[in-house]
């Protein structure tokens, strides 16, 4: 028989989450993956190749160790976990920029005013920093570069599904709405060779696009836009793709946001929105991302995460009818199809 925890034990885990956070911060920032190869190293040794005392990096190691990013295979000898590589410089499956963004100040520090922002509804980031989160981004070179790379690695799953998960090939052009540097949209035309593509996104956003494009030979297949899709979107494309973008915004917003692509579309388009949905229950046991990261929009940048319900109505507002509503494997995220609306 399982022994009961103690009470309170599982209030004071919650309470002491922000520790886990700053220990998985200092992991990457002080690069201890990227001290190991394939065989167990003890703290020493690892110590002594990042020039640290031995004493505190065997101490981070062993917490990291319960965390599960190390395993502890004899006394004293550490090594690193699947999860733990992703922490790594260089790894084809890596993190690194997603973890270093989101246990950034940037992010973390909005979090102080959470009760704020539930009392005006408002993001408590714009009353911490003075200015929206955007807008502070894009002051901010060096942190715009992460955060674009944050949203790249953030991308890597869906990229490896949507192209397959749609049916890009029918349609001669795709226009991804604030599509980054061109991550998604490259995984989309190298599987569907007859379709051009554009990324339409802020100077700052689309900033690595071009040189992606490029990378994979796909310079003479595809554009880079800037603009600001509160103002307009371009048009020329049958299918007008928006990733991990509504969910920024608030419900009037997105509208705005949906309402310039109803405009440009033709009329036998396709919009495709790929975001998290919500349940339209919360059932026990439900992991706890989902709400975390919608509250995460709450004091960050004002939006928001949706059940189906939600961006079936957002939809109705912009004139669209989403017609189709499925997961995308496990990687979290939903394709959400409309078409214009008679």
């Amino acid at each position: 028989m399982t022994e009961a925890l103690p009470p309170g034990s599982h209030l004071r885990r919650l309470a002491f989450g922000f520790m886990t956070t700053y220990t998985v911060r200092a992991a990457l920032q002080l690069k201890l993956v990227d001290a190991f190869d394939d065989a167990p190293r003890t703290g020493a040794e690892v110590a002594a190749a990042l020039g640290l005392p031995a004493e505190t990096v065997t101490r981070l190691l062993r917490a990291l160790t319960v965390l599960g990013l190390f395993t502890e295979p004899e006394t004293g000898r550490f090594a690193v976990t699947g999860e733990g590589h992703l922490l790594g410089q260089g790894h084809p499956g890596a993190q690194s920029a997603l973890v270093e963004m989101f246990t950034d100040p940037v992010m973390t520090r909005g979090w102080e005013g959470m009760a704020e922002s539930v009392r005006t509804g408002r993001p408590a980031f714009d009353d911490v920093f003075g200015k929206p989160f955007f807008a502070h981004l894009a002051e901010d070179p060096a942190k715009s570069a992460l955060f674009n790379a944050s949203m790249s690695e953030g991308s890597r799953a869906v990229a490896r599904i949507l192209p397959q998960a749609f049916d890009f090939g029918r349609f001669a052009s795709v226009t991804d709405v604030g599509g980054g540097d061109g991550t998604l949209l490259t995984e989309i035309l190298q599987a569907h060779p007859s379709v051009r593509g554009a990324v339409f996104d802020s100077a700052e956003g689309g900033a690595a696009a071009t040189g992606r494009f490029e990378a994979a030979g796909l310079a003479d297949r595809t554009s880079v836009l800037a603009g600001d899709f509160f103002a307009e979107v371009p048009d020329g494309s049958d299918v007008y793709l928006l990733k991990s973008i509504i969910h920024d915004w608030d419900d009037d917003r997105c509208a705005t946001i949906l309402r310039h692509c109803r405009a440009v579309m033709p009329p036998d388009g396709r919009l495709l929105l790929v975001e998290p949905v919500l349940p339209e229950v919360v059932r026990p046991g439900t992991p706890p991302g989902l709400y975390l990261s919608d509250l995460n929009m709450l004091v960050n940048v004002g939006g928001r995460e949706r059940t189906r319900t939600d961006f079936e109505n957002l939809c109705y507002r912009a004139n669209l009818e989403a017609t189709d509503a499925r997961p995308l494997g496990d990687t979290g995220f939903w394709l959400i199809e409309a078409i214009p609306a008679p």
